[in-house]
């Protein structure tokens, strides 16, 4: 109940602020399939956090000098678009969670759940007035992230 309670408050959040964004200033609402602003991603596993990302969306890794170990740099379409660090401990729930433009999200949940990730329950689901879809899902190594498309899903 908890983890669903938390998963509820990130959606939340996180609708509010594709919605704001599009009325607002701030990152234009295509920003193109696999991009996001920069940001921030904490793993306990450096390793399988970059195999299932390398998986999920193609991001390419660059070391960090001096930090080859703990962080490497996020790199898309050839453009550095942020971060992933080794946790200095537990992640936490509310480390906070980007979404991820994605052309096909109902395939990269599947892709998602095939590379040991998993799809948090109620998700995907389309936002209101028709601006696309989310989902939430969560890595092997427990970080959440959200996946946004601009398409919406089909009616069944």
């Amino acid at each position: 109940m908890r983890s669903r309670l938390i998963a509820a408050a990130i959606v939340l959040a996180t609708t509010a602020s594709l919605s704001a964004a599009a009325e607002n200033k701030g990152p234009k609402p295509d920003v193109g399939d696999g991009h996001a602003a920069w940001f921030d991603i904490t793993t306990t596993d450096l390793a399988q956090s970059k195999a299932f990302y390398a998986g999920l969306f193609g991001w390419e890794f660059t070391s960090v000098n001096g930090y080859e170990n703990l962080a490497a740099e996020i790199v898309s379409g050839g453009r550095a678009i942020g971060s992933l660090r080794k946790a200095e401990g537990k992640i936490s729930p509310y480390d906070g969670v980007v979404y991820i433009q994605v052309k096909d999200l109902p395939a990269l949940c599947g892709k998602a759940k095939e590379l040991g990730g998993t799809v948090v329950p109620g998700f995907p689901f389309n936002l209101e007035d028709g601006r696309g879809a989310i989902a939430l899902v969560v890595d092997p190594a427990g970080h959440p992230i959200g996946m946004y498309s601009r398409t919406a899903l089909p009616k069944n």
